[in-house]
Protein backbone atom coordinates (compact mmCIF):
# COMPACT_ATOMS: atom_id res chain seq x y z
CA UNK A 1 0.00 0.00 0.00
CA UNK A 2 1.25 3.52 -1.06
CA UNK A 3 1.95 6.13 1.14
CA UNK A 4 0.87 9.99 0.64
CA UNK A 5 3.18 12.73 1.45
CA UNK A 6 1.82 16.42 0.92
CA UNK A 7 4.67 18.56 0.54
CA UNK A 8 4.99 22.04 -0.43
CA UNK A 9 7.65 24.91 -0.07
CA UNK A 10 6.56 27.77 2.42
CA UNK A 11 7.74 31.08 3.36
CA UNK A 12 8.29 31.03 7.87
CA UNK A 13 5.11 32.68 7.98
CA UNK A 14 3.27 29.79 6.37
CA UNK A 15 2.40 30.69 2.78
CA UNK A 16 3.41 28.71 -0.38
CA UNK A 17 3.11 32.08 -2.55
CA UNK A 18 3.72 35.57 -2.28
CA UNK A 19 0.87 38.25 -1.99
CA UNK A 20 1.67 38.62 -6.10
CA UNK A 21 0.70 35.14 -5.96
CA UNK A 22 4.67 34.27 -7.09
CA UNK A 23 6.13 31.21 -5.87
CA UNK A 24 9.50 32.65 -6.79
CA UNK A 25 10.47 33.59 -2.69
CA UNK A 26 12.60 30.53 -2.26
CA UNK A 27 16.71 30.73 -3.29
CA UNK A 28 17.51 27.11 -2.52
CA UNK A 29 21.26 26.35 -2.25
CA UNK A 30 23.02 23.04 -3.23
CA UNK A 31 21.81 21.20 0.22
CA UNK A 32 17.98 21.66 -0.23
CA UNK A 33 18.12 20.64 -3.73
CA UNK A 34 20.18 17.34 -2.74
CA UNK A 35 17.72 16.43 -0.09
CA UNK A 36 14.94 17.50 -2.94
CA UNK A 37 16.73 15.19 -5.45
CA UNK A 38 17.57 11.95 -2.70
CA UNK A 39 13.13 12.06 -1.87
CA UNK A 40 12.58 11.83 -5.48
CA UNK A 41 14.71 8.87 -6.23
CA UNK A 42 11.84 7.59 -3.44
CA UNK A 43 8.89 8.82 -5.27
CA UNK A 44 6.38 6.81 -7.09
CA UNK A 45 4.35 8.98 -8.93
CA UNK A 46 3.64 13.03 -8.56
CA UNK A 47 0.05 13.86 -7.68
CA UNK A 48 -0.61 17.94 -8.74
CA UNK A 49 -3.11 20.16 -8.95
CA UNK A 50 -3.21 22.13 -11.92
CA UNK A 51 -0.76 25.34 -10.94
CA UNK A 52 2.00 23.49 -9.19
CA UNK A 53 1.97 21.09 -12.22
CA UNK A 54 1.96 23.91 -14.36
CA UNK A 55 4.67 25.95 -11.92
CA UNK A 56 6.66 22.29 -12.28
CA UNK A 57 6.40 20.85 -15.92
CA UNK A 58 7.50 22.98 -18.46
CA UNK A 59 11.05 23.83 -16.50
CA UNK A 60 11.32 20.43 -15.11
CA UNK A 61 10.94 18.67 -18.59
CA UNK A 62 12.24 22.10 -20.82
CA UNK A 63 14.03 24.47 -19.57
CA UNK A 64 16.49 22.80 -16.66
CA UNK A 65 18.55 20.13 -15.97
CA UNK A 66 20.10 20.91 -19.46
CA UNK A 67 24.21 20.34 -20.32
CA UNK A 68 25.94 23.07 -18.18
CA UNK A 69 23.15 22.68 -15.62
CA UNK A 70 25.13 21.67 -12.35
CA UNK A 71 24.82 18.00 -11.86
CA UNK A 72 22.09 17.82 -8.56
CA UNK A 73 19.64 19.82 -11.12
CA UNK A 74 20.49 17.52 -13.67
CA UNK A 75 19.48 14.51 -12.04
CA UNK A 76 16.52 16.16 -10.18
CA UNK A 77 15.17 16.89 -14.12
CA UNK A 78 15.74 13.58 -15.25
CA UNK A 79 13.94 11.97 -12.50
CA UNK A 80 11.35 14.11 -12.63
CA UNK A 81 11.08 13.03 -15.92
CA UNK A 82 10.99 9.57 -15.05
CA UNK A 83 8.44 9.69 -12.56
CA UNK A 84 4.34 9.10 -13.54
CA UNK A 85 2.48 12.34 -12.58
CA UNK A 86 -1.35 12.97 -12.42
CA UNK A 87 -2.77 16.37 -12.79
CA UNK A 88 -5.90 17.27 -11.22
CA UNK A 89 -7.66 19.52 -13.21
CA UNK A 90 -10.93 20.73 -15.08
CA UNK A 91 -9.33 22.77 -17.43
CA UNK A 92 -5.99 20.95 -19.28
CA UNK A 93 -6.78 19.05 -22.07
CA UNK A 94 -3.84 17.40 -22.96
CA UNK A 95 -0.48 16.72 -21.68
CA UNK A 96 2.12 14.86 -22.72
CA UNK A 97 3.40 11.59 -22.63
CA UNK A 98 4.23 10.35 -18.60
CA UNK A 99 1.43 12.60 -17.18
CA UNK A 100 -2.07 11.12 -16.33
CA UNK A 101 -5.33 13.79 -16.08
CA UNK A 102 -7.68 13.49 -13.31
CA UNK A 103 -10.86 15.69 -12.83
CA UNK A 104 -11.66 17.01 -9.92
CA UNK A 105 -14.67 14.78 -9.69
CA UNK A 106 -12.43 12.01 -9.54
CA UNK A 107 -9.88 12.77 -7.56
CA UNK A 108 -10.64 11.23 -4.38
CA UNK A 109 -11.42 7.55 -6.01
CA UNK A 110 -8.07 8.13 -8.27
CA UNK A 111 -6.04 8.52 -5.00
CA UNK A 112 -7.25 6.16 -3.39
CA UNK A 113 -6.93 3.52 -6.18
CA UNK A 114 -3.41 4.46 -6.54
CA UNK A 115 -2.90 4.53 -2.72
CA UNK A 116 -3.55 0.96 -3.01
CA UNK A 117 -2.14 -0.25 -6.16
CA UNK A 118 0.74 1.38 -5.65
CA UNK A 119 3.56 0.17 -3.38
CA UNK A 120 5.67 3.43 -2.85
CA UNK A 121 5.77 7.03 -1.98
CA UNK A 122 3.11 9.17 -3.84
CA UNK A 123 4.03 12.63 -3.44
CA UNK A 124 0.99 15.46 -3.46
CA UNK A 125 1.25 19.17 -4.33
CA UNK A 126 -1.23 21.85 -4.47
CA UNK A 127 -2.83 23.54 -1.33
CA UNK A 128 -5.97 23.18 -2.09
CA UNK A 129 -5.58 19.30 -3.73
CA UNK A 130 -4.62 18.36 -0.20
CA UNK A 131 -7.19 19.90 1.62
CA UNK A 132 -9.93 18.05 -0.85
CA UNK A 133 -7.90 14.87 -0.43
CA UNK A 134 -7.11 15.43 3.61
CA UNK A 135 -8.28 12.10 4.61
CA UNK A 136 -6.28 10.55 2.43
CA UNK A 137 -2.61 12.23 3.36
CA UNK A 138 -0.46 10.33 5.53
CA UNK A 139 2.34 12.51 6.07
CA UNK A 140 2.83 16.59 5.93
CA UNK A 141 6.51 17.83 4.67
CA UNK A 142 7.28 21.48 4.72
CA UNK A 143 10.87 22.91 3.78
CA UNK A 144 10.08 26.89 5.17
CA UNK A 145 12.62 29.11 3.22
CA UNK A 146 13.95 32.11 5.54
CA UNK A 147 11.85 34.71 4.51
CA UNK A 148 8.55 36.25 4.97
CA UNK A 149 6.01 37.34 2.47
CA UNK A 150 3.33 38.76 4.97
CA UNK A 151 0.08 36.81 2.88
CA UNK A 152 -0.55 34.84 0.08
CA UNK A 153 -1.50 31.75 0.02
CA UNK A 154 -1.33 29.26 2.95
CA UNK A 155 -0.02 25.85 2.77
CA UNK A 156 -2.94 24.08 3.86
CA UNK A 157 -6.40 26.31 4.00
CA UNK A 158 -8.26 23.85 6.34
CA UNK A 159 -11.25 25.15 7.97
CA UNK A 160 -10.62 23.36 11.30
CA UNK A 161 -7.69 22.03 13.39
CA UNK A 162 -5.91 19.16 12.43
CA UNK A 163 -3.37 17.68 15.36
CA UNK A 164 0.07 16.39 14.06
CA UNK A 165 2.91 14.79 15.49
CA UNK A 166 6.31 16.19 14.53
CA UNK A 167 8.51 13.00 13.48
CA UNK A 168 11.85 14.61 11.81
CA UNK A 169 13.09 18.52 11.68
CA UNK A 170 16.43 19.24 10.05
CA UNK A 171 17.93 22.65 8.92
CA UNK A 172 20.11 23.05 6.02
CA UNK A 173 23.36 25.97 6.13
CA UNK A 174 20.82 27.55 3.54
CA UNK A 175 18.48 28.17 6.51
CA UNK A 176 15.62 26.11 5.03
CA UNK A 177 14.29 24.03 7.87
CA UNK A 178 12.48 21.08 7.03
CA UNK A 179 9.87 19.36 9.46
CA UNK A 180 8.11 16.16 8.90
CA UNK A 181 4.63 15.42 10.14
CA UNK A 182 2.71 12.10 10.73
CA UNK A 183 -1.44 12.18 12.79
CA UNK A 184 -0.87 11.14 15.41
Amino acid sequence: MGKIIYWMNTSIDGYIEGPDGGMDFPDPDEDFHQAATDHVRRIAAFLFGRRLYEAMEKPWTQDLGKEGAPAFEREFAQLYKETPRYVFSDTIQTVPEGVTIVRRKDAASVVTRLKQEIDGTLQLGGPELATSLLDLIDEFWVYAFPVIVGGGKPYLPVREALRLRLVEHRSFASGTMFRRYVRP
